[in-house]
């Protein structure tokens, strides 16, 4: 045990030394800057390197004992949070008075280990409700334009640092100008640093190597000292010049210990004042909203990079402690770094091994103290910051110009401004709103409307005799069929309400006036509040013309539903819901059949059964409480009716009193379809057998062998098709004077479909025995019935396929 210990020991060292540059490199960048370089923090950059190291140890130590999936986590401070560190120590120390120095650094420092505990109870509370993919459902160009953001103010803070002026000094104006451009001394501080960045881009854009970066940072102080050595050049001079870092004490050995920030949280010192420390809180949330948007993003596209399967939610937990401990111990908040981590694993630090003894060379780092950053080249520190900057606004506004919308552009670049010219805050929030408003607008201009159908070509998924189905061609025109889709909101509900009105006031109204709106919700998302109470003044402007709403694709206990119920038009008179499109256009049919039947009193001359929901009498009861609004409908109802079903109704000449089922239905099911003798078919009575069967009688079910085929002479059956495991099933109902089963009987073949009773039903079984004595007995009858039987079968199948393809 002790041997493979030391063999993982031995192999990490490479991967120790390269993390621990990069964390001195990051620690002394980026920890140089997290307190503002205006008064009273103008020296406070050694404490941060100090804090910066504290907080990387802890991530360290918490994701190499367990905390990470990833056994060579590199944990660090996160460095976005910078900008906004900032807005709270400028505001803490506007509350308290640069004349309490002391206070305004102890509350600073505070506000920052409260920031870290906000951000690690986040983070625990996330993944312990193992909601991590939430965040992947905020708008990623948000984010990018507050990433872009940062890296503005990185390279703000860049030209601040080479130049050594305070935070409250750069303001982009005439005289700053002046003071960069026309004073060579300035102008050379910030274009060498400046000028090493893109040096760095430009050789890492050739050669991709994982080393390049941080030897590239070893190799610039080395050649500053050599030309600093052969000019001559003293150091306290150069230092003055703001060349190198004047630490104070760091240029006789001397330096402050790492632990000088714990002596502001002094209790007898009473420090800390907490009405500042409560006026941050809006600042705090707006860092914690930026802080929990960047593990659940980083911890997947490392899995990725390092082909690990590890679990976010765990990820987040592990990320929470590691920030509750750091604010615990009065620092600033941390993450897993992606980069780092990975050029770490790819020179062999992948063990726990390695990130224990990463973890222990940077508290040696931490002990070394800042001493030593007196003696490192301000330029180099400037150099990584621009880098970094540089890298961040590539990144926001270069790489995504062809990736996103013209509108997310605008967004990000937005976001960005605000920021510079602003505040982060604003930054953040401008982005929300500007994002919000972008939606709002692009949701307009996409249409809700997916389609306009008339009853004509959407039809329900009923086998009806031919007459019928004539009738019900010519009948449905009065249906008109509204097919929405996405979210209704304020912005897309408008254009809906119009073309309802539009419907309503056109002029092919007075030929052909609408007597059912069917509106289907199935890929409606949503409603809000303004659309549903757009259908309520539509629902008023269709009862007043005596148009029957229909609404169908959603459940009254459905989100849609309940916004609907909420506004009172679903309890409306003239207001029906059906779960399905199919379901609405098998009522609405049912609805015109009841009513010529009923007019014509001849509901009980033929067999007249209807599947689905009994309650059709809609138009009778219109036609009571307005005679006159419905009598052109009626009209075109009775006209239609005329022409279709009452050669139905009346008897053939080879009728007679005689006549007996099944020849009755026989003739009704195929009297339509040619000039045949119908009175052949007498012939085919005794190849028929009766049968009688209850409510719910199962006939067969989908893949059993075929029996025969059945004529419905009353009731109503019920086929359920089921295609595929997991697609929905389609139900396709029979009613008198329509075959079952027939294409399954003449070819032989399995069931496609289970066939149920809806209604009690008396059924004519000619099986598949019955059939083959025909074939033999009668060949030119079995003939012309096959014929008949498959001229049927197209029909019907040729509306079924016409109901599936308008559900499309």
């Amino acid at each position: 045990m002790l041997n493979d210990t030391a063999r993982a020991s031995l192999r990490a060292i490479p991967a120790v030394l390269l993390g621990s540059l990069l964390n001195i490199l990051d620690g002394v960048s980026y920890g140089m800057i997290i307190f503002p370089t205006s008064a009273p923090f103008t020296d406070l950059g050694p404490m941060g390197v100090s804090m910066f190291f504290v907080s990387c140890v802890l991530a360290q130590l918490c994701f190499t004992l367990g905390g990470s999936g990833f056994a060579g986590a590199n944990g660090s401070m996160m460095i976005e949070v910078v900008p906004f560190y900032h807005i709270l120590a400028a505001r803490i120390a506007y509350a308290i008075g640069e004349d309490k120095p002391a206070e305004v650094i102890a509350t600073t420092i505070v506000a920052y280990a409260l920031s870290s505990v906000l951000t690690g109870l986040s983070f625990l509370l996330l993944g312990a409700l193992r909601l991590g993919a939430l965040i992947g459902f905020f708008p990623r160009h948000i984010l990018v334009g507050c990433i872009g953001g940062v890296g503005a103010f990185l390279i703000e803070t860049g030209l601040t640092v080479s130049m050594r002026i305070p935070d409250d000094d750069f303001n982009i104006d005439l005289e700053t100008l002046r003071f960069m451009f026309l004073e060579p001394q300035n102008l050379a501080l910030w274009t060498i640093p400046l000028a090493l960045a893109i040096l760095l881009r430009l050789i890492t854009s050739r050669w991709s190597h994982q080393l390049i970066f941080p030897v590239y940072f070893v190799v610039i102080p080395v050649f500053f000292y050599v030309i600093v050595a052969a000019a001559r050049c003293d150091l306290d001079e150069l230092r003055e010049d703001g060349w190198l870092f004047d630490i104070p004490g760091g240029i006789n050995g001397q330096s402050e210990s790492w632990w000088k920030f714990y002596t502001y949280f002094d209790s007898d010192r009473n420090l800390i004042h907490l009405g500042p420390l409560w006026a941050t809180l809006p600042t705090q949330f707006a860092l914690l909203f930026f802080n929990i948007l960047h593990p659940p993003l980083n911890v997947p596209a490392l899995a990725v990079s390092l082909n690990e399967d590890v679990d976010t939610n765990k990820e987040l937990v592990a990320h929470g402690y590691s920030n509750i401990l750091a604010g615990a111990f009065g620092t600033v908040p941390n993450y897993l770094v992606y980069v780092n981590t990975l050029l770490f694993y790819r020179v062999g630090g992948d063990t726990r091994v390695a990130g224990f003894l990463l973890a222990a060379a940077t508290t040696i780092l931490l002990l070394v103290g800042t001493g030593p950053i007196a003696y490192i080249p301000v330029p180099v520190v400037g150099a990584l910051i621009f880098v970094l900057g540089i890298d961040l606004v590539k990144e926001a506004l270069w790489d995504t110009r062809h990736r996103v919308s013209r509108t997310e552009y605008i967004t990000i670049l937005s976001i960005i401004v605000a920021m510079t010219v602003w505040d982060f805050v604003i930054g953040v929030l401008f982005g929300i709103v500007t994002s919000c408003f972008f939606f709002v607008v692009q949701n307009s201009q996409r249409r809700s409307i997916r389609a306009f159908h008339t009853g004509e070509t959407m039809v329900s998924t009923v086998r009806r005799p031919s007459a019928q189905r004539a009738y019900l061609k010519e009948v449905t025109k009065q249906t008109t069929i509204l097919r929405l889709q996405g979210f209704l909101f304020f912005g897309t509900i408008t254009y809906v309400e119009e073309a309802i009105r539009g419907i309503i006031d056109a002029p092919s109204w007075q030929r052909n006036p609408v007597r059912f709106l069917v509106v289907d919700l199935t890929l409606v998302a949503g409603v809000d509040m303004s659309a549903a109470e757009a259908f309520v003044r539509v629902q008023r402007l269709l009862a007043a013309k005596y148009v029957t709403l229909v609404f169908c694709g959603f459940t009254v206990d459905s989100p849609v539903g309940k916004a609907l119920e909420s506004v009172g038009v679903m309890n409306s008179e003239g207001v029906e819901l059906f779960s399905t499109l199919n379901d609405a256009m098998e009522w609405t049919e049912n609805v015109y059949l009841k009513a010529y039947f009923r007019s014509q009193k001849l509901e009980t001359s033929i067999p007249f059964v209807l599947p689905g929901r009994q309650d059709v009498d809609v138009i009778s009861s219109y036609q009571s409480s307005q005679n006159s609004a419905g009598s052109p409908r009626r009209s075109m109802l009775f006209e239609a009716g005329s022409r279709t079903i009452a050669n139905e109704i009346r008897s053939p000449p080879i009728l007679d009193n005689t006549a007996t089922e099944p020849f009755l239905t026989l003739v009704r099911a195929f009297s339509s379809f040619g000039d045949f003798d119908f009175s052949q078919f007498r012939l085919l009575v005794p190849y028929f057998q009766r049968m009688s069967v209850s409510e719910g009688f199962v006939l067969w079910h989908q893949g059993d062998n075929s029996d025969g085929l059945y004529l419905i002479e009353s009731g109503v059956l019920r086929a359920t098709y089921q295609f595929a495991e997991y697609a929905q099933s389609i139900e396709e109902s029979m009613v008198p004077g329509t075959l079952a089963g027939e294409l399954s009987a003449l070819s032989n073949l399995p069931r496609n479909a289970k066939t149920v009773a809806e209604r009690p039903a008396v059924l004519w079984k000619l099986s598949n025995e019955s059939l083959r004595r025909l074939e033999t007995e009668e060949p030119n009858l079995a003939r012309m019935f096959t014929h008949m039987v498959l001229k049927s079968a197209k029909i019907d199948y040729d509306t079924l396929l016409a109901a599936l393809a308008g559900r499309q």
